[in-house]
């Protein structure tokens, strides 16, 4: 499954128009609760617009995906923007949950447009205390990449959300993790 998710994910992203650094859409506005740097981590990266905008707001970035056609991009858009020692990427199937040595630790945790209930409990434990956790999902309608009404809210319940929404076929969370269980 893992190397017929990376071709497809290889057609997409070869063919996509360019990508420029910015942040995840949770975050436009709210850059203040963004600490000055620390460690990220964005899951699905794609080709790197949020992990370059976040290695150049001074975060350590993590970045995962499992195509490679993406990562390359990533990497060329790290160094057109001076940040490329800020970010590592991780080639990596997340059916098979996060790579080993990114689960836990995390300032700020983004995942936009993946995903994987059966991840959620990882997502949820990554942010160091007082960290945050961005996520995005498609939702509305049927199919495993779509989320049940109220899915994001219910699978987070224990992190202190600062904004939900839910319509317009998706579903945004962002969430400050409290206290030292996720």
């Amino acid at each position: 499954m893992a190397e017929a998710d990376a071709q497809r994910w290889d057609g997409k992203h070869a063919t996509g128009r360019p990508v420029e650094a910015e942040p995840p859409a949770l975050l436009r506005g709210r850059e203040h609760l963004l600490a000055g740097g620390g460690r990220a981590l964005d899951v699905a990266c794609g080709r790197g617009a949020v992990a370059v905008w976040l290695a150049a707001r001074g975060f350590v970035v993590d970045a995962v995906d499992i195509s490679p056609v993406a990562l390359e991009a990533l990497a060329a858009l790290a160094e057109r923007h001076g940040v490329a020692d800020r970010v590592r990427t991780h080639r990596h199937d997340l059916d098979a949950g996060l790579p080993a040595g990114t689960s836990s630790g995390y300032d700020l945790v983004v995942c936009q447009r993946f995903r994987d209930p059966a991840r959620y409990p990882a997502l949820a434990a990554a942010p160091v205390p007082g960290g945050l956790l961005a996520i995005t999902v498609l939702s509305g309608g049927d199919g495993p990449f779509r989320a049940a009404p109220g899915e994001l809210r219910a699978a987070f319940a224990a992190l202190e959300v600062i904004e939900y929404r839910e319509g317009d076929g998706e579903q945004a969370l962002l969430a400050r993790r409290t206290g030292a269980g996720p």
